[in-house]
């Protein structure tokens, strides 16, 4: 993945000294590019994952987890997940592309789009996938510009929990609502609503 070079020059920084923590306080800020989590009772790695908008895999690999069990009160390194304003962004084109889909198929898209900057056919940045010529509708008619729902900006948090984990689709389509005889040639990975997602 692009951005575990990244993540791990920032471990190498990292002097491990864990901040103090009480009972009001599970989450502990240390450096520019990584947090400290104390684990609380109920939570999971994905639940993590979603609440910090960060991939559940990277929350494995960089706290040397070889299975998903955590306990309470252990101390999780969070990498920073993407920006305020990419977050934004993301949900707007989920909420513009999947309108009346079901929450699953908004996820899906915003999969699409992680997928794509992890991809070496593509831009390495989420607002260069998303303004990328003629990729996506709402970028082209102006419908990115309308704010994104709730279910959207939850879509894009378990999508950033989930990245790496998925089919790596790279395309969606409507088939109802495209006549693109070169996107019928992907590889379909999945059917959600009214998309096909493919590959």
């Amino acid at each position: 993945m692009k951005k575990l070079a990244t993540i791990i020059a920032g471990l190498m920084v990292l002097s491990f000294h864990f901040v103090h923590s009480d009972a009001n306080h599970a989450h502990a800020k240390t450096l520019d590019n990584i947090d400290i989590y104390i684990v609380q009772k109920g939570d999971s790695l994905f639940n993590i994952g979603v609440k910090f908008g960060v991939s559940k895999l990277e929350l494995k690999k960089l706290n040397d987890k070889t299975s998903d069990k955590i306990l309470p009160g252990e101390k999780l390194i969070v990498p920073k997940s993407i920006t305020k304003a990419e977050k934004d962004l993301l949900a707007r084109l989920v909420h513009a592309e999947a309108k009346g889909e079901p929450h699953a198929g908004k996820v899906a898209v915003a999969l699409v789009v992680l997928n794509r900057v992890e991809d070496n056919r593509f831009p390495d940045k989420i607002k260069d996938v998303i303004y990328q010529k003629r990729q996506f509708q709402p970028v082209d008619n102006g419908a990115i510009n309308d704010p994104a729902d709730n279910d959207s900006k939850q879509a894009v948090m378990e999508a950033l929990a989930l990245e790496g984990q998925g089919d790596d689709s790279v395309f969606f389509f409507n088939p109802d609502q495209t006549s693109s005889k070169w996107l019928r040639t992907k590889t379909v990975t999945t059917v959600i609503g009214n998309h096909r997602f493919a590959k």
